[in-house]
């Protein structure tokens, strides 16, 4: 029995390699690659639309999980929208639960939102850091409030680069001459004067008639001053 098996086995192998033979015969050396490159890339092609349908699936999952924390926040119920009420879960579990979706990722912001209002700054910190978006404006708010957790932290020279982030991904009038405030603000209070004076220089230069160009020029006549003392 075992010799019969062992036969067998022999004769598969033999008719594969024929089989193999015979196609590489056929197709010649170039064509035998190209086949073998065409079969590697339909594989590929096959795992990422898996793994894309899986990702997509999830993430719609998330997105009806994250309805009764959306709705917590606007209605600021901070502590359920957080931690969830028992039967809907909170921004928390959806990071947790849902990691690499766009809930999750969305559920960050929300909890840096939170924690900042919580004065829990680390914490803010640490979820704003892990949020992204491809929306210009709201990528912009996401590093404006970063830099309010740095500079409740104290870091002011980090707290002055993402106000200098949100002012330049912005880039228009309504939000961007108010975050070049506030990283003039952290340059002051780094103690770095002439650093602090060149978020001014874009507000006067680049944004005239805001509601800011009165108040950079005063501020910079004033650190100019200071400067000069």
């Amino acid at each position: 029995m075992a010799q019969k098996t062992s036969e067998e086995a022999h004769e598969t192998h033999s008719n594969t390699n024929s089989t193999v033979g015979k196609m590489k015969k056929e197709l010649g050396p170039a064509g035998f690659v190209g086949m073998i490159v065409g079969l590697v890339i339909i594989v590929i092609t096959s795992a990422v639309f898996f793994i894309n349908y899986t990702k997509s699936s999830k993430n719609t999952t998330a997105q009806a999980d994250m309805f009764q924390a959306q709705y917590y926040f606007e209605q600021d119920s901070l502590d359920l929208a957080l931690n969830g009420d028992g039967r809907n879960l909170g921004f928390l579990s959806i990071i947790d639960i849902y990691g690499g979706t766009e809930a999750a990722n969305l559920s960050n912001y929300y909890t840096g939102v939170i924690y900042l209002k919580e004065q829990q700054f680390q914490l803010a910190l640490d979820h704003l850091k892990n949020f992204s978006s491809s929306e210009e404006l709201i990528q912009s708010r996401a590093y404006k409030l970063t830099g309010d957790a740095y500079m409740e932290l104290g870091n002011f020279s980090d707290a002055a680069s993402q106000y200098e982030k949100a002012a330049s991904t912005a880039d228009d009038d309504a939000f961007s001459p108010a975050y070049l405030l506030k990283a003039s603000l952290a340059y002051e209070k780094q103690g770095d004067l002439k650093a602090a004076v060149k978020p001014l220089d874009n507000i006067i230069k680049n944004h005239f008639g805001t509601a800011e160009y009165a108040s950079a020029r005063k501020h910079k006549a004033r650190l100019e001053g200071l400067a000069g003392s």
